[in-house]
């Protein structure tokens, strides 16, 4: 089976993203999602697109498109912006957290970027961006630049191929680890104290699950089961939700 990539352009129709001097970021990162794909289908990748055209979308029903394609990898594409234009410079690439194949990935995208002339700014975790908590692939979220710096927009503009290039050359590096079966788990709650998460965990115990706290950077997740199906991991998360956690299944 051929790697599947979800490309999401970030914002779009109401919500334009970062806007400097009538340049808008929805249509940046819907140029560059429309390059990528077609780099990453000419070397025989299945691409989904979030959208092909100006239309508004919430994070949540991006995260739902790709979860239904059943992808094996989310990118979504965006371009930076800072309080005060020309302060910062560079891209950076999100990742829910800074482990497993997501963040190889990062790290490939950021050290590619930089041979178009981007400083590299490094692998940043965001857990609370709906797009990579949400997805139940590895994903990341590509900044391209800062959309407020004249220097970044002429390599936006001058070397736009080959950003779209250099994302690509970094997925296909990656497609076999990507296409690798991976472990299914329910994490039923990311806490900033350790305490919170043993009471969960505790909780998830007496009622007959069993799992282990992992730490991720700032945060302790509770994470429930493991299993090589994501239909087993479905039905663990329903029992889940019938004993009243929250979940969200994730893998590595």
């Amino acid at each position: 089976m051929p790697l599947k990539v979800v490309l999401d352009a970030g914002h779009g129709g109401s919500d334009p993203g970062a806007v400097y001097n009538g340049r808008r970021e929805s249509d940046d990162n819907l140029n560059l999602a429309l390059e990528l794909g077609q780099i990453l289908r000419d070397a025989g990748i299945d691409v989904v697109y979030t959208r092909t055209g100006d239309t508004t979308q919430t994070p949540f029903e991006k995260a739902t498109i790709a979860n239904q394609s059943g992808a094996d990898l989310f990118i979504s594409l965006h371009r930076n912006s800072s309080p005060i234009p020309g302060q910062y410079s560079g891209v950076e690439t999100l990742v829910y957290d800074d482990n497993g194949n997501k963040a190889e990935l990062a790290r490939r995208i950021n050290e590619n970027l930089t041979t178009v002339g981007y400083q590299n700014l490094g692998v940043k975790e965001r857990p609370g961006l709906v797009v990579l908590r949400r997805t139940n692939m590895p994903a990341v979220l590509v900044e391209t630049g800062f959309i407020n710096n004249n220097h970044d927009n002429v390599i936006y503009d001058n070397q736009f191929r080959q950003i779209a290039e250099q994302i690509a050359d970094a997925v296909i590096a990656m497609q076999q680890d990507f296409t690798r079966s991976g472990v299914y788990r329910v994490q039923i709650g990311l806490f900033r104290m350790f305490s919170n998460a043993q009471y969960t965990l505790m909780q998830a115990i007496s009622k007959g699950f069993s799992g282990e706290i992992v730490s991720k950077g700032e945060y302790y997740a509770v994470l429930i089961g493991g299993t090589d199906s994501y239909m087993k991991a479905q039905e663990l998360e329903r029992q889940l939700n019938a004993a009243g956690f929250d979940t969200l299944i994730v893998t590595d």
